[in-house]
């Protein structure tokens, strides 16, 4: 008796496109550059306008139709990012800031293990993966803190529009 198992499925989760189906591999040819995105002062003056629209707009477009970047699983790394700035900005004083952001340092830096883990899963693309990962090596104050989560802020704004 012939079995007809592993003929389609295995093809397919090879980066083999059945007849029909979707490889989910694939993407668009798409590439972000992501030099222009800098949180130390002075900021560039349109860090929050224009450099962060023609992101939303090239990571919009490396989507491509497929099921990956998600306003809302981009709206997790966001909402995450803004948690440890509200932990750190809620410190009274320019010191304690600086303790708490110490203290916090590592697990925002873990963020990019989690965009890298959400990468491998589809969920983002490497454009996606490649920009947060960008924004969070650059993280090393609670200025730098606020500029990134300010910086997420606006490229969501404008990566919903795109939606649209």
């Amino acid at each position: 008796m012939a079995s007809n198992y592993g003929d389609g499925f295995g093809q397919q989760r090879a980066g083999r496109q059945s007849q029909g189906g979707y490889d989910r591999n694939s993407a668009p040819n798409v590439s972000i550059s992501v030099t222009d995105i800098k949180l130390d002062s002075p900021l560039p003056v349109n860090l929050f306008a224009d450099i962060a629209q023609e992101k939303a707009a090239k990571i919009f477009e490396a989507k491509g139709g497929r099921k990956t970047n998600e306003s809302t699983q981009l709206r997790k790394f966001y909402d995450e990012l803004v948690m440890w700035f509200d932990k750190v900005s809620h410190e009274r004083t320019k010191e304690a800031k600086a303790i708490k952001y110490t203290e916090v340092a590592p697990f925002i830096k873990m963020m990019i293990a989690k965009v890298a883990y959400a990468h491998g899963r589809t969920h983002v693309d490497e454009c996606f993966e490649q920009m947060f990962s960008h924004l969070i090596r650059q993280i090393d104050s609670p200025d730098t803190l606020k500029h990134a989560k300010l910086f997420m802020e606006a490229f969501m704004g404008f990566y919903k529009a795109q939606e649209k």
